[in-house]
């Protein structure tokens, strides 16, 4: 769809039509808070979110369409409800750093909750002012298509002529649910990678006379979880294999080899100091269990992939994220161009009597509400990370120049590539390094340093977060005829509510795997196995290795040179690679199979005989599955949270669970993501027409 010179929304100005009405608010803020709780869980297990705007716009579009509200009520409840993923985005990968990196232990207390939710208020809040003091230079311009915005308006039009689609989202959300619901009753196994280790307990290490493998063993699934295999049927087989190749490369040669050049040294005396080790960290862990523990290959491996294995990995993503922005580096200094020069048109457009679609918020409200957040940033670097006058003012003026320049880029490349595809890690990783250099420069050292230059980067990556999803709904909001200053202030709203509860989320999903961690024998976490958080434990590294010197140089080296050797094979994506070797096995095997599934869909589409318009339905209704599952899997997984934290047992239906029932639930499964979009795709298209 392309822009004219002079554009016609779908209801024009003069239309009086209700719009910011109660029932639409609290609509998106209950999305807000349900799409931002299930992407915190997506976002610290598998390292990616999804966009939520889709889900948004089809939820608000079916419950409001039930009330006979209007398609303005519709485009405020989706721009509402869709900032939840944004701030969840820019939450995850920056607050548990905190914990990670030993600064927050406990994780949760009064004081953290009110400094992490202030850091998701100012930071958001100054995204959306930002946006309002540049929403008519990159809205309109008629070079930045804004692909996902387009789309999503298209949702909404097509919600005007016929019935929704929100069956297929509430349906997989049902089904997904269900299966997580077995899962923690233990019908199947969820999370297994036993079948891998099961090979090196049977082998002869040093001496390599003997492989030895138990067969049946081979067939215990590596992870059944409805959630990761709707991310790799929403990034494609070819983003899906590329990550699950990371997978391979960390579990399949590094952390194997480097476990075949140390085990002869695996004496007795080695495992006893170790086990004293552990025995440090889990005073409930006796001797014997210790050196039994210290034994199993299994162990051994996972402790390479997580202290070895997985810096290297860091060492490829910092690589990837350089890559990513000298690619885009011409559109970012263009961003960065015209954002310096669009500040005065934006000022004194303000000032003009304009019609309902053009209103944004006063500009003096703006400039205000932008030194109100940059002062609140002085305060909580002076007064809780306890850093002098000087760091803190240069922390809160970095927020504010940083903040504006990253909220135009973030803007200007949501523009071209849409909000999926935008590379908030890579500009939240500049941010803090950047902040990190100059603090470290005026003398800045120690816990306070490497809070600062956390905070910082958490208030930046909140902003751009918040900024590029603001640019993306307002351009909704533009094609639709929304008025722009009652989508802001509803943003504003939906950003106080979720932020207010983003904590409690993350909280519970830590406790939660602390207390499995207990019970299954490791330490569990922000940072575990099961809780990965890969942006989070990047910025924590990076945080402490400049600032504290307590960064695993040769490790990240060696992670750069592999990532540089991804770039020159011309990898598609370097950064993708190396996501996948620092998440757990089966988080991107079942990745890969949800793209694998995409990929068959794929095929059988292209073997029809299909017009545009059912091959793009096809794609809608398995984009509203997949989302669907993502978001039934993770609700489920925090309805069961608080028993995790409670640490009351959960009745197993198996103590031992077959293999073959975790089997049948990932084909049924893939039988939903194929079937239902090729049948019912085609279908409803031909008794439309």
């Amino acid at each position: 769809m392309s822009e004219q010179k002079k554009f016609v929304p779908f209801i024009s100005a003069e239309t009086d039509m209700k719009e910011f009405t109660l029932r639409a608010l609290l609509i998106g803020l209950v999305m807000s808070v349900l799409l931002g709780a299930a992407n915190a869980y997506l976002g610290l297990r598998a390292g990616m979110t999804i966009a939520a705007t889709y889900p948004a716009a089809v939820i608000g579009m079916a419950v409001l369409k039930s009330m006979k509200g209007t398609i303005l009520e519709e485009n405020f409840a989706r721009t509402v409800g869709s900032m939840g993923e944004s701030l969840a985005a820019g939450a995850i990968f920056t607050l548990p750093a905190f914990y990670i990196g030993g600064i927050w232990k406990p994780f949760f207390t009064v004081e953290h909750y009110l400094i992490s939710t202030l850091i998701l208020w100012v930071g958001g809040t100054m995204g959306i002012l930002f946006v309002a003091l540049l929403r008519r230079v990159l809205v309109e311009d008629q070079e930045l298509q804004f692909p996902e915005s387009v789309a999503a308006a298209q949702i909404h039009k097509a919600g005007q002529h016929a019935s929704s689609n929100s069956k297929y989202l509430f349906g997989a959300m049902g089904i997904a649910a269900l299966f997580q619901a077995l899962a923690e009753f233990k019908l199947f196994i969820a999370e297994n990678i036993s079948w891998f280790f099961n090979i090196f307990k049977e082998v002869s290490i040093p001496n390599m006379t003997a492989i030895k493998g138990k067969g049946g063993m081979l067939f215990n699934h590596p992870g059944i979880s409805p959630a990761y295999m709707g991310v790799g049927y929403i990034i494609g087989p070819k983003y899906a294999s590329l990550n699950f190749s990371g997978g391979v490369l960390a579990w399949g040669l590094l952390a194997p080899i480097i476990y075949f050049f140390i085990s002869p040294y695996l004496g007795p005396e080695l495992i006893d100091q170790w086990a004293g080790a552990l025995m440090a960290k889990n005073s409930t862990l006796t001797i014997e269990a210790a050196r039994t523990q210290l034994s199993d290959p299994s162990y051994i491996i996972t402790q390479i992939w997580r202290n070895i294995v997985r810096p290297i990995a860091i060492g490829g993503m910092l690589m990837g994220v350089f890559s990513t922005l000298f690619k885009m580096r011409k559109s970012l200094i263009t961003g960065i161009g015209r954002s310096i020069s669009d500040v005065k048109k934006a000022a004194s457009g303000q000032a003009v009597n304009i019609e309902r679609t053009e209103k944004d918020l006063k500009f003096s409200w703006i400039l205000t509400g932008i030194l109100a957040c940059g002062a609140v940033a002085f305060l909580i670097t002076m007064f809780v990370f306890k850093t002098g006058f000087l760091p803190a003012l240069v922390a809160g003026l970095i927020l504010i120049i940083l903040g504006f320049f990253f909220s135009a880029i973030s803007g200007y490349l949501v523009g071209i590539i849409g909000s999926s595809n935008n590379p908030l890690s890579g500009l939240t990783l500049t941010a803090l390094i950047a902040t990190a250099i100059i603090l470290v420069l005026i003398g800045v050292t120690g816990d306070p340093g490497v809070s600062t230059v956390l905070g910082v980067a958490a208030l930046l990556c909140v902003c751009a977060a918040v900024a590029g999803e603001m640019f993306q709904d307002l351009k909704v909001g533009h094609i639709l005829g929304g008025t722009p200053w009652k989508m802001e202030v509803g943003n504003i709203i939906s950003i106080i509510f979720s932020g207010a509860v983003m904590f409690a989320v993350l909280h519970m999903l830590n406790q939660a795997d602390i207390n499995v961690g207990i019970q299954k024998g490791y330490e569990g976490g922000f940072g575990s196995p099961s809780l990965a958080a890969p942006q989070a434990g990047l910025m924590q590294m990076l945080s402490q290795g400049i600032v504290g010197g307590q960064m695993a140089w040769p490790l990240i080296i060696v992670g750069m040179f592999m990532g540089l050797a991804f770039i020159l094979m011309q990898v598609k994506s370097p950064m993708l690679v190396s996501v996948g070797m620092y998440l757990p096995l089966e988080t991107t095997f079942a990745i890969f199979v949800g793209g694998v599934i995409k990929g068959i869909v794929d095929i059988f589409s292209a073997k029809k005989k299909l017009s545009d318009a059912q091959k793009e339905r096809i794609e809608n209704i398995g984009i509203l599955l997949a989302s669907g599952f993502v978001a039934g899997e993770a609700l489920t997984k925090l309805v069961f949270a608080p028993f995790r934290m409670a640490e009351i047992r959960i009745p197993e239906i198996f103590a031992n669970p077959p293999w073959y029932i975790g089997t049948a639930v990932l084909v049924v499964v893939a039988i939903i993501l194929i079937r239902i979009p090729l049948k019912h795709g085609v279908k409803e298209e031909s008794t439309a027409k």
